[in-house]
């Protein structure tokens, strides 16, 4: 492993973990500071440190962790802007569903892929709908492009040009995301949990670490 790959899991690591246990000590302001500028590091990784594989790949992931960088801080507590952080956050889902549909254009063969996704993010809605209310339908169309969006990156494998490495990471990191997702949408409206909260986080910046990953060349 190239020693900017290290320095640049190392740097996740030390800031989403400091960002966690902010989160857990309930230090608001610290939690401010290093939430979003965990993500700045995953997006500067991707952008920099990784050697990339073909530019427009890495293009298409880099915005979409700009997008989610802007979700977190829309996000934030301290911001609370939810139908904003939540369009934010649909965008970079866009984003990645282009990145994975550049090399693997989407085929009728490929329809099976997407039942698991559409039968966990189902589930997902069903557990938070009695608390949805009057945002049902954002947060339902928001799931919906998260399902279509993992399901693109299952769609990657073997197609040409495609290094089975980037179709693993992208894929480990698009369901991840989904299971975070799914968290994220029952704690808030369901059941809130500040243990929830900590495995969402944590699944979240592994996930966006893995999709970095994965523009690698």
């Amino acid at each position: 492993m190239h020693i900017s790959t290290v320095l640049f899991l190392a740097s996740v690591a030390v800031a989403g973990g400091v960002a966690l246990a902010a989160l857990v000590r309930e230090d608001r302001p610290g939690f401010a500071l290093f939430k979003p500028l965990t993500t700045f590091i995953v997006l500067l990784g991707a952008a920099y440190l990784i050697r990339p594989a073909a530019q427009p790949y890495r293009s298409w992931i880099v915005l979409g962790l700009a997008l989610s960088l802007a979700g977190d801080v829309l996000l934030l507590p301290t911001v609370d802007r939810f139908r904003a952080g939540l369009a934010a956050f649909l965008l970079a889902h866009v984003a990645y569903l282009g990145a994975f549909t550049l090399s693997s254009p989407v085929a009728r063969a490929q329809l099976p892929l997407l039942a698991p996704f559409v039968l966990f993010g189902g589930a997902a809605v069903l557990a938070a709908w009695p608390g949805l209310g009057a945002r049902r339908v954002p947060v339902l169309a928001y799931l919906v492009v998260v399902c279509a969006m993992a399901w693109r990156a299952a769609a990657r494998g073997g197609a040409p040009g495609v290094s089975p490495a980037s179709f693993r990471l992208a894929l480990a990191g698009a369901s991840l995301f989904l299971v975070s997702d799914a968290i994220l949408v029952v704690r808030r409206f369901r059941l809130p949990s500040r243990t929830a909260h900590t495995v969402e986080l944590g699944l979240y910046w592994v996930a966006q670490t893995l999709l970095a990953l994965s523009v690698r060349s």
